[in-house]
Protein backbone atom coordinates (compact mmCIF):
# COMPACT_ATOMS: atom_id res chain seq x y z
CA UNK A 1 0.00 0.00 0.00
CA UNK A 2 1.00 3.53 -0.52
CA UNK A 3 2.10 5.31 2.15
CA UNK A 4 3.99 8.18 3.83
CA UNK A 5 7.60 7.03 5.11
CA UNK A 6 8.99 10.21 6.05
CA UNK A 7 7.80 14.23 6.77
CA UNK A 8 10.49 16.52 6.73
CA UNK A 9 10.56 20.39 7.65
CA UNK A 10 12.94 23.18 6.72
CA UNK A 11 12.94 25.74 9.58
CA UNK A 12 15.05 27.88 7.76
CA UNK A 13 16.00 28.39 4.08
CA UNK A 14 18.65 26.75 2.85
CA UNK A 15 19.01 25.10 6.16
CA UNK A 16 19.16 21.64 7.71
CA UNK A 17 15.91 19.38 7.56
CA UNK A 18 14.27 18.30 10.62
CA UNK A 19 12.38 15.02 10.78
CA UNK A 20 9.09 15.13 12.71
CA UNK A 21 7.13 12.26 12.76
CA UNK A 22 4.06 14.61 12.04
CA UNK A 23 2.82 17.60 10.70
CA UNK A 24 0.01 20.42 10.42
CA UNK A 25 -0.65 21.41 6.98
CA UNK A 26 -2.80 24.41 5.86
CA UNK A 27 -4.66 24.84 2.67
CA UNK A 28 -3.18 27.54 0.24
CA UNK A 29 -0.03 27.45 2.62
CA UNK A 30 1.92 24.46 3.50
CA UNK A 31 3.38 22.93 6.36
CA UNK A 32 3.20 24.49 9.78
CA UNK A 33 7.45 25.09 10.70
CA UNK A 34 8.23 25.38 7.03
CA UNK A 35 10.07 28.24 6.21
CA UNK A 36 7.77 28.90 2.82
CA UNK A 37 5.01 29.53 5.61
CA UNK A 38 7.56 32.27 6.81
CA UNK A 39 8.44 33.11 2.88
CA UNK A 40 4.83 33.96 2.35
CA UNK A 41 4.45 36.39 5.10
CA UNK A 42 7.79 37.99 5.19
CA UNK A 43 7.72 38.23 0.96
CA UNK A 44 3.73 37.72 -0.33
CA UNK A 45 5.02 35.11 -2.39
CA UNK A 46 2.07 32.60 -2.51
CA UNK A 47 3.12 30.16 -4.96
CA UNK A 48 1.14 27.15 -4.71
CA UNK A 49 4.39 24.92 -6.50
CA UNK A 50 6.45 25.80 -2.92
CA UNK A 51 3.27 24.63 -0.37
CA UNK A 52 4.80 20.81 -0.41
CA UNK A 53 7.54 19.01 -2.16
CA UNK A 54 7.30 14.85 -2.44
CA UNK A 55 9.88 12.46 -3.34
CA UNK A 56 9.82 8.59 -3.49
CA UNK A 57 11.54 6.74 -1.43
CA UNK A 58 12.13 3.75 -4.53
CA UNK A 59 14.10 6.74 -6.15
CA UNK A 60 16.04 7.58 -3.37
CA UNK A 61 17.05 3.82 -2.78
CA UNK A 62 17.89 3.34 -6.55
CA UNK A 63 20.05 6.43 -6.64
CA UNK A 64 21.60 4.56 -3.29
CA UNK A 65 22.85 1.31 -5.26
CA UNK A 66 23.51 3.48 -8.22
CA UNK A 67 26.00 5.65 -6.51
CA UNK A 68 26.75 3.05 -3.71
CA UNK A 69 26.28 4.99 -0.95
CA UNK A 70 22.76 6.43 0.39
CA UNK A 71 21.38 9.70 0.47
CA UNK A 72 19.34 10.47 3.29
CA UNK A 73 15.83 11.46 2.63
CA UNK A 74 15.92 14.65 3.73
CA UNK A 75 19.16 15.98 2.12
CA UNK A 76 16.98 15.45 -0.90
CA UNK A 77 15.43 18.80 0.00
CA UNK A 78 11.53 17.52 -0.12
CA UNK A 79 9.06 17.83 3.11
CA UNK A 80 7.50 14.51 2.39
CA UNK A 81 8.90 10.60 1.31
CA UNK A 82 6.93 8.31 0.05
CA UNK A 83 7.03 4.72 -0.89
CA UNK A 84 4.72 2.55 -3.12
CA UNK A 85 3.04 4.85 -5.55
CA UNK A 86 4.52 6.86 -8.56
CA UNK A 87 4.52 11.21 -8.42
CA UNK A 88 4.99 11.51 -11.82
CA UNK A 89 1.31 10.38 -12.37
CA UNK A 90 0.19 12.31 -9.90
CA UNK A 91 0.40 15.96 -11.99
CA UNK A 92 -3.06 17.19 -12.25
CA UNK A 93 -4.39 14.96 -9.56
CA UNK A 94 -6.07 15.22 -6.73
CA UNK A 95 -4.79 12.99 -3.97
CA UNK A 96 -4.78 12.14 -0.43
CA UNK A 97 -2.26 11.46 2.59
CA UNK A 98 -4.01 11.01 6.01
CA UNK A 99 -6.58 14.01 6.75
CA UNK A 100 -4.65 16.02 3.85
CA UNK A 101 -5.85 16.76 0.48
CA UNK A 102 -3.82 17.88 -2.37
CA UNK A 103 -3.45 18.50 -5.77
CA UNK A 104 -0.52 17.40 -7.93
CA UNK A 105 0.88 20.34 -9.78
CA UNK A 106 4.61 19.94 -11.80
CA UNK A 107 7.13 17.41 -11.89
CA UNK A 108 9.97 18.96 -8.96
CA UNK A 109 12.89 17.98 -11.28
CA UNK A 110 15.96 18.05 -9.34
CA UNK A 111 18.29 21.04 -9.90
CA UNK A 112 21.87 22.32 -9.43
CA UNK A 113 21.37 23.30 -6.03
CA UNK A 114 20.97 20.07 -4.97
CA UNK A 115 23.33 18.45 -6.24
CA UNK A 116 25.96 21.41 -4.73
CA UNK A 117 24.52 20.32 -1.94
CA UNK A 118 24.77 16.61 -1.44
CA UNK A 119 27.46 15.36 -4.06
CA UNK A 120 27.88 14.86 -7.84
CA UNK A 121 26.44 12.57 -10.34
CA UNK A 122 22.70 13.22 -8.03
CA UNK A 123 21.60 15.48 -10.34
CA UNK A 124 21.82 12.76 -13.27
CA UNK A 125 20.44 10.30 -10.89
CA UNK A 126 17.56 11.36 -10.23
CA UNK A 127 16.57 12.83 -13.57
CA UNK A 128 12.35 11.86 -14.15
CA UNK A 129 12.65 10.92 -10.61
CA UNK A 130 13.03 14.10 -8.73
CA UNK A 131 9.61 14.16 -6.90
CA UNK A 132 6.78 16.39 -7.00
CA UNK A 133 5.26 19.80 -6.51
CA UNK A 134 1.90 20.11 -4.64
CA UNK A 135 -0.78 22.26 -3.62
CA UNK A 136 -2.14 21.75 -0.16
CA UNK A 137 -6.09 21.96 -0.56
CA UNK A 138 -7.42 20.85 2.87
CA UNK A 139 -5.97 21.51 6.50
CA UNK A 140 -4.63 18.82 8.09
CA UNK A 141 -2.78 16.45 10.35
CA UNK A 142 0.00 14.31 8.45
CA UNK A 143 1.26 11.40 10.05
CA UNK A 144 4.62 8.67 8.97
CA UNK A 145 2.52 5.66 7.86
CA UNK A 146 -0.52 7.99 6.68
CA UNK A 147 -1.75 5.95 3.22
CA UNK A 148 -1.78 8.02 0.12
CA UNK A 149 -5.33 7.21 -1.94
CA UNK A 150 -5.78 9.27 -5.47
CA UNK A 151 -9.05 10.64 -5.77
Amino acid sequence: MAHLEAIFLFPVRGGAPVRRPSARAVAGRGLDGDHHQADLTLFGDNKPENQLTLIEAEALDALARRQGTPLPPGTSRRNLVTRGIGLNALVGRTFRIGELRARGLERCDPCSHLEALTRPGVLRALVNRGGLRAEVLTDGVLREGDPIVVE
